[in-house]
């Protein structure tokens, strides 16, 4: 696991760049890069292209580009200020034909790599480091949730161990509020990833928009970084908040490992390379379209010595560190996902079970709360009586929100105020609850 005590700084900061050997590539490399931006983008300047490569200009790329200019594949068709960081740069015939030959080994655009080996140095520099949590944390980090106290007092334990959490027990009751909660109250200080890392000439893809959040600049100076532009610092590196990354049904085998675009012909990160330094959420465990067995095969190795391995097309398989807290989350009970064997391999196993009449009080309270109701504890009665004693309906944490929206939605449609009424209560239980 990967955490600290601090005020959101990162425990590993990328060293400067101050030459191309710091960047651990080869000057062809750093040049066909360049080419290819060239090549997709017609005219650039040279500030651009160390822009567009996360890399120094002065030490890096303008090297670079006399390099290109003297072997005749690129030309300054001009200048738009002073400096040569302005001089505006073309790809040249002979730079084309390169360029293909390149670009049928892989045609990668974007924030120069950095090497494997740079890559794992930094997860581990960021991955020793973890929060212990007590009574106290747990209480302020989980005030939002109504939990029974043999939920509670398991939940700090699971944390502290940095291992595999299991979270089961009937739907609506807050597994992945749960999970999201203990990601919120954890991963608290940033972590550096880098755009892309290079191993043996193949490019991995590991920045994903959608699953990464990026500090903003301000953010960081705020919390006394030095902002994604200071340029003492290799930029090849983003700042983002501790990822929690969560997968549902959609997740195959596929997803856990390198997922190679033929067309494009460079790799995309899988899922938990992607969650390294923070949290990878499984929801709904055992409606994936692979056999939970398969999954847990998948993982036995990573979940135990904390390292993976990955194939890349060419046969070889690299290790990867494995930093990442698994939560599984599951509505089925555990004996028809996986038998006993595999159960001991999830450390911590914690039922979350439905709430107490006085817990599903409790929430209804908070709901009436949130969205502006009077509480109505005769009405809160008669809607246990009717709805749940008599039909023998279990109760559920997600109820009291559901039906509170539910009244809500019928109130304004009627124009009456929305309140804790028989009538009101009658009509969003009529159209929310099925007997099954």
């Amino acid at each position: 696991m990967v955490m600290n005590t601090g005020q959101n700084l990162p425990d590993w900061t990328p060293p400067p760049i101050k030459s191309l050997e710091d960047t651990g590539l080869t000057r062809i490399f750093v040049e066909d890069l360049a080419l290819k931006l060239l090549y997709f983008q017609g005219e650039l300047s040279g500030r651009d292209i160390a822009e567009l490569l996360h890399l120094p200009f002065q030490t890096v790329v303008s090297p670079i580009m006399d390099s290109l200019k003297r072997e005749q594949l690129c030309e300054v068709k001009g200048a738009g200020g002073l400096g040569t960081a302005s001089f505006r740069y073309i790809i040249t015939g002979k730079g084309i034909t390169r360029t293909r030959e390149q670009l049928e080994r892989s045609a990668y655009t974007g924030a120069a790599p950095v090497p494997w080996d740079d890559y794992v140095r930094a997860i581990n520099s960021q991955g020793g480091k973890q929060l212990r949590v007590n009574p106290p944390i747990m209480k302020k980090a989980l005030s939002h949730l109504v939990l029974e106290e043999s939920v509670f007092s398991k939940i700090g334990p699971a944390v502290n161990s940095g291992k595999s959490i299991f979270l089961y027990g009937p739907p609506g009751n807050g597994k992945t509020t749960i999970a999201e909660s203990i990601g919120r109250m954890i991963l608290k200080n940033d972590i550096y990833i880098p755009y892309a890392v290079e191993v043996d000439g193949q490019i991995i893809k590991v920045y994903d928009e959608i699953n990464h959040v990026m500090v903003p600049e301000e953010e960081q100076i705020a919390r006394g970084g030095t902002g994604p532009l200071n340029r003492r610092m290799d930029t090849r590196w983003v700042r983002i908040k501790r990822p929690v990354i969560m997968v549902g049904g959609e997740l195959t085998l596929d997803g856990l490992e390198l997922v190679y675009d033929p067309n494009n012909r460079f790799y995309e990160a899988p899922f938990q390379m992607k969650a390294n330094g923070g949290m990878f959420l499984i929801d709904d465990f055992g409606r994936q379209q692979i056999r939970p067995r398969d999954l847990l095969n998948r993982w036995i190795v990573p979940m135990e010595k904390n390292i993976d391995f990955l194939a890349l097309h060419t046969g070889r398989k690299v290790e990867v560190p494995f930093a990442v807290l698994i939560v599984f989350s599951t509505n089925l009970p555990p004996r028809d996902l996986v038998d006993e064997a595999f159960l001991r391999r999830i450390r911590h196993k914690i039922e979350v079970s439905s709430p107490t009449f006085d817990g599903y009080r409790e929430i209804f309270k908070r709901m009436c709360a949130a969205r502006g109701m009077e509480y109505d504890e005769q009405g809160v009665r008669y809607l246990l009586q009717e709805y749940y004693v008599k039909p023998k309906r279990p109760l559920r944490a997600n109820h009291p929100r559901d039906l509170i929206e539910q009244m809500t939605d019928i109130a304004e449609y009627f124009g009456v105020k929305p309140q804790l009424s028989k009538e009101l209560i009658d009509r969003a239980a009529n159209a929310y609850f099925v007997d099954l």
